[in-house]
């Protein structure tokens, strides 16, 4: 009777699963995932399109006002043209790249703010946690869109650095709160009490063994940070606080309110701008909420399968 139990024990089963990497590869995970594709086919045409305007347009410069004022659709201007003559389609493209690039920077950079200070706090404990905690939450609780126009208003109206710097300030918080909360359900775990005990400096543990286990969250906050960015910036564009003779979204927005666009037919200058915003934010939340499914199986939807009823 023992000798069949271990027969059996170390005997191998035919299904298997062969072995992979945890949670495999990012391309996979995406192509995987109805959500994050169609994200990612979004967030790629965009890159295209900042990336080599020409494809798109045959228009050098899509601030030259060189064509007839208020044209409507047609073959040689897809969208139309503006009130002083320039090409709405040209323009929608070119403003692509300075809405990606507001978009990526600021988001690259509000999301290291929020490791910086998240991460640390979580780890380190004590004094050091209270007192970026206490600045964390402060950032929490002051209305963001009055402070971003004062910060845009009175610290460089008009530049580029000055509108990434004010959504960097304004959008670390909220992810530095939520990689704070999974730090610290970390910090006792055995493999850091272990990389302790070999006595191994904070630096280490926090680079080495910390960040990996964080590496969806600081995506996901990533991806936050992009969608807060794309639709901060448009606005404050929007409301005059951007730069007026830029190629982007939000200017072209701006200049399509101030010149009563909808209310004289030029439909597509007013309404093209803000679908583009719509689609890149849409693109970073499908791609955020994707890899929350991907790094949380509980989220995942349940695929219900058909059960074949034979007759008898």
């Amino acid at each position: 009777m023992t000798a069949i139990m271990v027969d059996k024990a170390v005997t191998p089963t035919s299904g298997r699963a062969p072995k992979g990497r945890p949670g495999g590869s990012l391309l996979t995970a995406i192509r995987t995932n109805r959500k994050a594709m169609v994200g990612f086919v979004i967030f790629v045409f965009f890159c295209v399109a900042a990336a080599v305007p020409q494809l798109f347009t045959s228009v050098r410069d899509p601030q030259l006002r060189a064509f007839d004022v208020s044209l409507g659709s047609s073959r040689e201007h897809l969208l139309g043209t503006t009130a002083f003559g320039q090409d709405v389609f040209a323009q929608l493209i070119y403003g692509t790249r300075q809405s990606l690039v507001i978009a990526l920077v600021a988001g690259v950079f509000a999301t290291a703010l929020s490791v910086l200070i998240g991460v640390s706090a979580g780890y380190l404990g004590g004094v050091g946690d209270g007192i970026l905690s206490l600045i964390t939450d402060v950032f929490l609780v002051i209305p963001t869109f009055p402070l971003i126009i004062v910060l845009a208003t009175y610290a460089g109206k008009g530049s580029l650095g000055v509108v990434i710097i004010v959504l960097v300030i304004t959008g670390w918080s909220y992810g530095a709160r939520q990689l704070r909360s999974q730090t610290l359900s970390l910090r006792n775990r055995d493999f850091l009490e272990s990389a302790r005990v070999r006595g191994e400096r904070r630096s280490y543990i926090i680079l080495v063994e910390v960040l990996p286990t964080l590496t969806s969250l600081i995506l996901a906050s990533f991806l936050g940070a992009a969608l807060y960015a794309v639709l901060t910036a448009a606005g404050l564009q929007f409301l005059g606080l951007g730069d007026p003779s830029s190629a982007s979204w939000g200017t072209m927005l701006y200049w399509s309110q101030s010149q009563s666009a909808l209310q004289t037919d030029q439909v597509w200058w007013a309404i093209a701008p803000g679908l583009c915003v719509a689609l890149l934010g849409a693109s970073f939340a499908l791609l955020n909420y994707a890899f929350d499914e991907i790094s949380n199986p509980a989220l995942r939807p349940v695929r219900r399968t058909r059960v074949k009823r034979t007759h008898p």
